[in-house]
């Protein structure tokens, strides 16, 4: 596989990912709302933000970025925020389900997730930094 077909193809993993996310989202919340159990909005907020959303958007700019996607950053940022969000998603479900000595795991994965995101902005603004200085997104 080229370096170009690899770039695409991590790009449209994590686009993947997002619309599960999108999927989960939404059966998340209709349930929520046909059992009146508002108090877990907050995990609702979260699969649409940081999964859906987040995730969606990553994609997009590891498309128009394909050296950022490539780069060891955005491997970070891929494992640091595919493996502490569901973990985060979880535990806060259950958190906010009363079972308060998660607290502690909901603090760490969101810590992980921050840094996966700390990551991906780091490496966007160092790629967008190459492309506008070439002058070509493509190559950047």
């Amino acid at each position: 596989m080229t370096g170009a077909m690899a770039d695409k193809k991590m790009a449209l993993l994590w686009l993947k990912i997002a619309v599960v996310y999108l999927l989960v989202g939404v059966i998340y919340g209709i349930v929520m709302a046909a059992s009146h159990q508002y108090v877990f909005r907050s995990v609702h907020a979260h699969i649409n933000l940081l999964g859906w959303a987040s995730l969606a958007l990553a994609g997009l700019m590891y498309h128009l970025y394909p050296a950022a996607a490539r780069s060891r950053l955005g491997r970070l940022h891929f494992y640091l925020h595919n493996g502490g969000l569901p973990v985060l998603l979880v535990c806060l479900h259950f958190y906010a389900g009363g079972m308060r000595q998660l607290e502690p795991v909901v603090a760490l994965a969101s810590v992980i997730v921050g840094l996966g995101i700390l990551a991906f902005t780091v490496n966007v603004m160092m790629n967008m930094k190459v492309a506008l200085s070439t002058g070509n997104v493509d190559s950047a």
